[in-house]
């Protein structure tokens, strides 16, 4: 079908594949305790980016420091004195720490949690994830023989922290400029509400300062990635990891966040029992932010002009063939949205005529929950599987805006067809537009960030960073030899 790439041939042949992913997995795990780290290639197309020699050598480096400075480690104790404020049981710091605490959507969730493994592999840190309250249930532990949960015996029991907090880093800027040395414990506010002193985050003399911070509390809900590719001691060492540079994502996402073993069963007993047919697969991911705006008719039209203008799926034969046992193909439509009808409405485009060329569409929608419920296990779970057969799709249009869509697209190494966001009750022209970078977008980023390194004042450090398709003022990273906006 012309709407679809032939993403297969880029990457070579299915029996060609590798499940440790040309080296971005380590080998030597019990695979039935994480049974989706080695399984899912099998279900994902294989991906024509290959992680860098250099990404991989990181990688291999990094588990064997998280090891080192894990919770309980000898090299551990000796560095929780300083999360308040006391002396290192040793005369060397030997590890320096991530902390990072769920905040917001799933969606949120996972780009931010992605972003600052980024940021740990750029400083050195070690991440440590607070389990919050179900999403140590959705994913395996990603670093070989060792843990990457916050432990219960940690001394530091809140770690929810806001940007007035006396320890925030841009608390500290506000009141006394750039400290340095700063203290052995310090909280950044990577919210889309920063403050203009929370933005110095991304700049270079603040990172330099913020390297010696033992315990760093990260809190944010963004793919915030695009904004370390500004920093210019930071670029160089991206550029290494990611010649492709719209692959941060892809790649680290892959390697960090493998689906629980109850997650995975979901995952695959839906896929084998709805989906294992198909010839090709189409993903749609709808997502409603503003119902006055996007009343059901307006967008169920917007969705399927998308999907025949851009030849999505197959036209209507209005001659009625004869259907022919063992002689058609069969085309997969996943679903994914909260609500109802859409399924509906794009099964009716076959129900008076088929399709032509001999395809038959299957439709299928895994759940409809409505409401988006935060931290609540049952719904994350099922939004987590739908994330997954989403990136099981040859092509994927998703929603502006929309993280759980990012998530998919960048599981799957996608680049997707946005159905832009309505801005009126009026319907939506063009419905959709191909996005740049299968990069999530940065939504939201600090005025004084972009001023300062986007509008020529000190001139753009990554010529590769650039505003985003779908939301207004985000920023996202696309490969390196694209024309930015």
């Amino acid at each position: 079908m012309s709407g679809f790439e032939a993403r297969t041939s880029a990457a070579g042949s299915d029996a060609l594949r590798d499940k440790y992913l040309d080296g971005l997995l380590a080998a030597g795990l019990y695979e039935d305790s994480c049974r989706s780290r080695y399984e899912a290639v099998n279900y994902r197309h294989l991906s024509p980016y290959k992680p860098s020699a250099y990404l991989v050598q990181k990688l291999r480096e990094y588990e064997d420091r998280h090891r080192r400075c894990a919770p309980h480690t000898n090299a551990y104790k000796k560095m929780l004195p300083l999360l308040t404020g006391g002396v290192a049981a040793g005369t060397v710091e030997e590890c320096k720490y991530l902390l990072w605490t769920p905040f917001s959507g799933l969606g949120n969730k996972i780009i931010s949690l992605t972003s600052s493994f980024l940021y740990a592999l750029l400083t050195e840190r070690v991440l440590l994830i607070d389990r919050g309250r179900d999403f140590s249930k959705l994913f395996c532990e990603p670093f070989p023989g060792t843990s990457w949960l916050i432990p219960e015996d940690f001394p530091m029991k809140n770690l929810y922290f806001n940007r007035g907090d006396p320890l925030s880093y841009g608390s500290l800027v506000r009141e006394k400029g750039i400290v340095n040395p700063l203290p052995s414990f310090v909280y950044a506010h990577v919210v889309t509400d920063f403050a203009q002193e929370d933005a110095r985050f991304f700049f270079e003399e603040d990172q330099r300062a913020l390297r010696g911070v033992p315990w760093l509390l990260v809190r944010s809900e963004v793919h915030y990635a695009a904004g370390l590719f500004l920093n210019a001691d930071f670029e160089p060492e991206l550029s290494r990891l990611f010649p492709e540079t719209e692959t941060v994502f892809h790649h680290l996402s892959r390697y960090l966040l493998h689906p629980s073993n109850k997650a995975w069963g979901m995952i695959t007993r839906y896929y084998h029992t709805y989906l294992a047919k198909g010839k090709e697969r189409l993903g749609i991911q709808i997502r409603i932010f503003n119902h006055e705006n996007s009343p059901f008719e307006n967008v169920s039209t917007q969705v399927v002009n998308c999907l025949m203008k851009e030849k999505l799926l197959p036209e209507i034969d209005l001659n009625d063939p004869q259907v022919v046992p063992g002689r058609w193909k069969i085309m997969d439509v996943v679903v994914t949205t909260l609500h109802s009808g859409y399924l509906d409405k794009i099964r009716s485009i076959y129900w008076e005529h088929p399709a032509a060329g001999g395809v038959l569409v299957s439709v299928h929608q895994p759940s409809h929950e409505e409401y988006q419920l935060m931290d609540d296990e049952s719904h994350d779970m099922k939004a987590w599987a739908e994330m997954n057969l989403l990136s099981f799709s040859d092509a994927l249009v998703t929603s502006a805006w929309s993280t759980f869509g990012y998530v998919g697209q960048g599981l799957g190494g996608l680049k997707p067809w946005i159905l832009l966001r309505p801005r009126s009750p009026a319907l939506q022209e063009p419905s959709c537009v191909r996005d740049i970078s299968m990069e999530p977008c940065f939504h939201l980023p600090p005025a004084y960030l972009c001023e300062q390194k986007m509008d020529g004042k000190r001139g753009k450090v990554a010529p590769y960073v650039t505003y985003c398709v779908d939301v207004e003022g985000g920023l996202k990273v696309l490969a390196r030899n694209s024309e930015v906006q």
